[in-house]
């Protein structure tokens, strides 16, 4: 019974060492590559970035980015997420894909991670409608 107890307390112990790494600060960057539709002018950079600005949640509550979130856009179509908190990547795929949706490009366009940290707008492939028109 005294083995059973230890137990949970070893993974309370392993807990409290997450929490210390918790409150120091996590730097996470995170990009978004749009230059592709950009360059097609389809898509609106500036538009998105105060998009994030608006709609990215701190604690709960909407506009509250304060100095823990910055969203910078670089030019040439990227856009930079920077935060010093816990962030994840799937929230900005997700904003990236309602803001896609709201601009009704979400059946042209597409939202790729390419790497760590690196997500891409890329067209939908459409070869296999052109491959039929080529063959009749």
């Amino acid at each position: 019974m005294s083995q059973a107890t230890k137990t949970p307390q070893a993974a309370g112990g392993a807990k409290s060492g997450a929490q210390l790494k918790k409150g120091q600060k996590v730097t996470k960057k995170y990009t978004i590559n749009a230059s592709q539709p950009t360059n097609d002018r389809i898509f609106d950079p500036s538009a998105f970035t105060t998009f994030l600005q608006q709609r990215i949640k701190v604690d709960g509550r909407t506009g509250n980015l304060g100095e823990t979130i910055s969203v910078s856009n670089l030019g040439d179509g990227r856009i930079e997420v920077v935060a010093h908190q816990e962030f994840s990547g799937r929230y900005l795929k997700y904003l990236t894909k309602k803001f896609l949706k709201k601009q009704q490009l979400r059946d042209w366009l597409r939202v790729v991670s390419t790497s760590k940290g690196v997500y891409e707008l890329r067209f939908f492939n459409v070869v296999g409608e052109g491959e039929e028109d080529d063959d009749e």
